[in-house]
């Protein structure tokens, strides 16, 4: 699987320079090794271009052509998570880090052996909701063309659009595989990324649905709010979050955990940098953190953290494992480029890296037909967290 939010940021940086000659690209590979665009490419790509221009059946469009150029060159790399983008699925990753966008509501991940996208969760109040989206739906058309195997965010794009316009999505659903065909009509979403409420005994729940540029703030006036409601331990909840940006994950454990390193990367000349959280906030009562399989990126980063440092037990089922940073370069014509820069490690120097965040408690969601307000994995972490609140 991989996730649209789930890719690891750094800022929009100008690194990358990217030039034209004829339908080609021309630029030094800084390794000194063989050119992967070289003369001979350039002579094939003409010579393409010559059978399209003499022979081709179809419409051209010569930007559909460039960008599926540039397109090409960053998926021969066959690395699932380093994309191009062109000028409209630009705009749209810069939304998706806001925490506001015009779309449906719902977070989608992609496995990446098979291409199948899953939503994996809707929110409430959406388009999506409202249309008669569900957790667990296998996506298989938009607007009448089916996305298996497509890039995710390309897929992601196709369903945004502007504020109350529609967008016609079939989804297989069950085992089964029943098919079926609804039509939302986008809204502005302003989401909330934080959900939280008091449970029994006086434990506090707080739900991180990804972690975007408002979470933080949002996380710290729920936590304020489960404080003052008398919170003697705390659930944080994780599931289904595919990740967000480093720095505000990073942000989050600062006020958690205990002085010391929260996560280091190292790129591919083996330098490393560090972020580290310092000694004017720890978290002083007992935690448990939720997780599952699409648990992803600065998710695991969380996980991992706490799981280190030993402030609280992990419960639910293998996280994702995607253990890489990406960073977005701004190509300076509206379109960008996103590769993977690094690895990152847990503060004992664990690389999760297809290998995921194994829980200390596992255990599978298993859904109650005749209930289905029933969590049997929530049920467990407030089992745990109740042990040790009495310890």
């Amino acid at each position: 699987m991989k996730f649209l939010k789930g890719a690891l940021c750094g800022a929009l940086a100008t690194l990358l320079t990217v030039g034209l000659v004829s339908c080609g690209l021309n630029f030094t590979n800084s390794r000194g090794s063989s050119q992967a665009i070289s003369s001979e490419t350039e002579r094939k790509l003409k010579k393409l271009e010559k059978l399209v221009d003499e022979v081709y059946l179809g419409e051209i469009s010569e930007e559909d052509l460039q960008s599926g150029i540039y397109e090409g060159y960053i998926s021969g790399l066959a690395d699932p998570y380093s994309v191009y983008y062109d000028e409209e699925a630009t705009e749209s990753f810069k939304e998706a880090t806001t925490g506001e966008y015009d779309g449906i509501g719902a977070v989608m991940s992609q496995n990446r052996e098979t291409g199948v996208i899953t939503i994996s969760q809707v929110y409430e109040d959406s388009p999506a909701k409202k249309a008669g989206l569900r957790d667990g739906d296998i996506l298989y058309k938009v607007e009448g063309k089916e996305v298996t195997g497509r890039d995710l965010s390309e897929v992601v794009g196709d369903i945004r659009g502007k504020h109350g316009t529609k967008v016609e999505m079939t989804v297989l659903r069950g085992n089964n595989s029943d098919e079926i065909t609804v039509t939302a009509v986008r809204e502005t979403i302003e989401y909330p990324t934080v959900e939280s409420r008091m449970l029994d005994d006086n434990m506090g729940y707080l739900r991180i649905l990804e972690f975007d540029d408002v979470t933080y703030d949002q996380y710290m006036e729920a936590f304020k709010e489960l404080e003052s409601g008398g919170m003697e331990g705390l659930i944080v909840d994780l599931r289904s979050n595919p990740g967000g940006g480093l720095g505000t994950v990073c942000d989050i454990l600062d006020e958690i955990l205990p002085e010391g390193l929260i996560v280091y990367m190292e790129d591919k000349n083996g330098e490393k940098k560090e972020n580290f959280s310092d000694e004017e906030h720890k978290l002083e009562i007992p935690m448990t953190v939720l997780v599952n399989g699409y648990s992803a990126s600065a998710s695991e980063i969380f996980a991992g953290a706490v799981q280190d440092y030993g402030l609280g037990k992990i419960v639910g089922t293998k996280t994702y494992g995607k253990g890489v940073v990406q960073q977005i370069f701004d190509l300076k014509d509206g379109t960008c480029v996103k590769l993977t820069i690094s690895e990152y490690f847990t503060p004992k120097g664990r690389s999760i890296n297809g290998k995921g965040i194994i829980p200390d408690v596992e255990v599978q969601y298993e859904e109650d037909e005749e209930n289905k307000e029933a969590d049997n994995q929530l049920e467990k972490a407030v089992e745990v967290l109740k042990e040790d609140m009495k310890n």
